[in-house]
Protein backbone atom coordinates (compact mmCIF):
# COMPACT_ATOMS: atom_id res chain seq x y z
CA UNK A 1 0.00 0.00 0.00
CA UNK A 2 1.14 3.66 -0.81
CA UNK A 3 1.35 5.89 1.77
CA UNK A 4 -0.85 8.77 -0.10
CA UNK A 5 -4.36 8.03 0.21
CA UNK A 6 -5.65 10.83 -1.43
CA UNK A 7 -8.71 10.00 -3.14
CA UNK A 8 -9.30 6.97 -1.64
CA UNK A 9 -12.34 5.88 0.07
CA UNK A 10 -11.70 4.58 3.81
CA UNK A 11 -13.23 3.37 7.11
CA UNK A 12 -12.21 2.77 10.56
CA UNK A 13 -13.25 3.97 14.19
CA UNK A 14 -12.07 7.53 15.54
CA UNK A 15 -11.54 6.97 19.74
CA UNK A 16 -11.88 3.03 18.91
CA UNK A 17 -16.09 4.09 19.78
CA UNK A 18 -16.57 6.11 17.01
CA UNK A 19 -17.13 3.99 13.27
CA UNK A 20 -16.77 6.00 10.07
CA UNK A 21 -16.36 5.93 6.67
CA UNK A 22 -14.69 8.50 4.11
CA UNK A 23 -12.45 9.88 1.61
CA UNK A 24 -8.56 10.85 2.45
CA UNK A 25 -8.48 14.27 1.53
CA UNK A 26 -4.47 14.93 2.85
CA UNK A 27 -1.98 12.78 3.34
CA UNK A 28 1.31 13.81 5.32
CA UNK A 29 4.22 12.59 6.59
CA UNK A 30 4.57 13.78 10.60
CA UNK A 31 7.59 14.04 12.66
CA UNK A 32 8.72 10.39 13.31
CA UNK A 33 7.66 9.25 10.44
CA UNK A 34 3.88 8.16 10.86
CA UNK A 35 1.53 8.90 7.92
CA UNK A 36 -1.59 11.14 9.11
CA UNK A 37 -4.46 11.41 6.88
CA UNK A 38 -7.19 14.08 6.84
CA UNK A 39 -10.71 12.37 5.84
CA UNK A 40 -14.25 14.24 5.14
CA UNK A 41 -16.74 11.65 6.58
CA UNK A 42 -19.70 10.67 4.89
CA UNK A 43 -21.64 11.06 7.75
CA UNK A 44 -20.99 13.45 10.58
CA UNK A 45 -20.01 11.95 13.93
CA UNK A 46 -20.88 13.53 17.40
CA UNK A 47 -17.53 13.32 19.30
CA UNK A 48 -17.87 14.56 22.80
CA UNK A 49 -21.01 16.85 21.96
CA UNK A 50 -19.29 18.51 18.88
CA UNK A 51 -19.96 17.42 15.29
CA UNK A 52 -17.20 16.33 13.40
CA UNK A 53 -16.90 16.44 9.13
CA UNK A 54 -13.41 15.63 9.27
CA UNK A 55 -10.70 13.28 11.29
CA UNK A 56 -7.06 13.13 11.66
CA UNK A 57 -6.28 9.23 11.40
CA UNK A 58 -3.17 7.26 11.03
CA UNK A 59 -2.52 4.68 8.11
CA UNK A 60 -2.10 1.69 10.29
CA UNK A 61 -5.85 2.61 12.01
CA UNK A 62 -7.92 2.55 7.95
CA UNK A 63 -9.23 -0.18 5.83
CA UNK A 64 -8.98 0.49 2.37
CA UNK A 65 -12.65 -0.02 0.91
Amino acid sequence: MSWILEGQKVAGEYLGTHSFTGVVVESRVKYGGKVSNTIVLDTPIVVFGDIRERVLMDTEELVLL
